[in-house]
């Protein structure tokens, strides 16, 4: 994976492959602490202790389909190499979270990426899912509950391309405001 939002938008789906029903992202980017963090957590079934013991061995998965696990066997390892690590809370039957810290200027810290494009496709394509977005850039904190704005539109489903379009640009007009301030 070429950028951390597309871990991100991995890690969500595993979150509703475990019959998550929230699930909540949150971005810091402290550059006077020099501090990427990103957390992921979730209300699903969480993971028993023998899979959480496989959980980073790149050829453990729990799909089917899949011979490989690569996704956060691969984002620990980025981490580690720009001098973070990557921690698991978990516990059966009540949810998982992940928590994962980079060094910001790392000169190899993957980019975050296309952060708003990965909410968009997580809410797109799962519009029942509460999902609660926090990204903080230094002192300039952006947030999106998909539970408040499902409130507020009484019944207009959370993937119609208006709301969509309305997410977009209101993720998009807050990363461009605080683009500057990282630089």
């Amino acid at each position: 994976m070429k950028d951390l939002s597309l871990h991100i938008l991995d890690i969500a789906e595993n979150s509703i492959t475990a019959e998550a029903s929230e699930i909540k992202i949150k971005i810091i980017e402290d550059t006077r602490e020099n501090i990427l963090s990103i957390e992921i957590s979730d209300n699903g079934k969480g993971m028993d202790e023998e899979t959480m013991k496989k959980v980073f061995d790149p050829f453990f998965t729990t799909k089917a389909c899949k011979r490989t696990g690569l996704g956060i066997p691969l984002l620990a390892q980025s981490a580690r190499e720009c001098n973070g690590d990557l921690d698991i809370k978990t516990e059966k039957g009540k949810g998982t979270a992940i928590h994962v810290f980079f060094q910001y200027d790392h000169i190899d810290r993957k980019p975050l990426g296309n952060i708003g494009d990965t909410i968009i496709v997580l809410v797109a394509s799962h519009p029942g899912i509460d999902f609660i977005f926090e990204h903080r850039r230094n002192d300039s904190l952006y947030s999106l509950n998909i539970s408040e704005i499902r409130q507020e539109l009484d019944g207009v489903p959370m993937n119609s391309p208006d709301v969509i379009k309305f997410i977009k640009d209101d993720i998009s007009a807050w990363l461009i405001s605080t683009d500057n301030m990282l630089q």
